[in-house]
């Protein structure tokens, strides 16, 4: 049982000797690059006054997120990757997957926040400062954070609260719910189907309020007389809209089907929210922006 904390041993995302170097080449970069891009993003904010607006405030938490969760997940990758040790503590297993339904958790719930700001800014243009004040924006990421942390607590404890008595082997390159739970020896289908609610709960919940948002911030572009202004708007929603489609999508697909249809195709499904999406955000999110071209800009200027 659990009293015996035992090791797990990764499987990782292939077995093929050949393919591990490559793989292991292939996600430093990605990795390099997420954390070079998010925390650049930043400091960026940080150093540059004309940043200092609730958007960048609500984007260098969702920075902060997409560096935590993917430290959490990456390294372990990469060294199972390179030196073939895929053995992992049970308290490992236990602080990576709590870590990684924290930081997850929150994205959604910031990525709510920020579909928000946008669609006051937009559709209530008058109104905005006083709507998204400072005191607003500390307590939609607060509780983005607090909800995280509950939610973190219950899917860890549906998780790992059973016994594990039966072979180690984790058929995933980390320590995820539906991997974990066929290796349980006790009754799972109480903390399934806990975990399928709470996961419905945040994932359709916060679906819902950027759904919303987009969709009248479309309403409000197709009425501007600008056709110029209109492709730009079109351009920002759409990109925006595609990486959270692949970060939702992704994420439905994983934690929001029968447990008895979970099999090989979780691994690609978790690349694309656990390595891919935390890299491509701030070029989304932030490089597509004047501002934050014009910040770099100043920035490069004064070096």
């Amino acid at each position: 049982g659990n009293h015996t904390q035992p090791n797990f041993i990764l499987l990782g995302i292939t077995d093929t000797a050949w393919a591990q170097l490559p793989l292991f080449g292939l996600f430093l970069l990605i990795y390099i690059i997420t954390l070079a891009g998010n925390i650049g993003l930043m400091l960026l904010v940080w150093v540059a006054p004309n940043l200092h607006t609730p958007m960048y405030f609500f984007l260098t938490h969702f920075s902060l997120a997409d560096v935590c969760y993917s430290t959490v997940i990456s390294p372990k990758m990469l060294t199972d990757l390179f030196f073939g040790n895929k053995t992992i503590s049970w308290a490992g297993c236990v602080t990576q997957f709590h870590l990684f339904a924290l930081f997850v958790t929150a994205e959604c719930h910031l990525l709510a926040a920020m579909a928000y700001d946008r669609h006051v800014a937009i559709c209530h243009p008058l109104s905005y400062v006083l709507v998204v004040s400072p005191r607003t924006c500390w307590q939609l990421v607060a509780w983005s954070y607090l909800v995280a942390s509950l939610s973190a607590l219950i899917y860890t404890g549906c998780t790992f609260g059973g016994s594990f008595c039966g072979p180690r082997r984790v058929d995933h390159f980390f320590c995820d719910a539906s991997p974990m739970l066929r290796l349980a020896c006790s009754d799972t289908r109480g903390g399934e189907v806990a975990i399928f609610a709470l996961a419905a709960a945040n994932g359709l919940g916060t679906g819902a309020v950027i759904l919303l948002s987009y969709g009248r911030i479309l309403r409000a572009v197709l009425g501007l007389r600008s056709a110029p202004g209109r492709a730009r708007a079109f351009r920002t929603c759409a990109s925006h809209l595609v990486s959270v489609s692949v970060f939702y999508g992704s994420l439905f697909f994983m934690y929001l089907q029968p447990a008895s249809q979970h099999g090989s195709r979780d691994k690609v499904a978790s690349i694309f929210y656990t390595v891919l999406s935390p890299m491509l955000n701030p070029f989304i999110y932030g490089l597509r922006n004047k501002e934050v071209k014009a910040a770099l800009g100043k920035c490069r200027r004064r070096m």
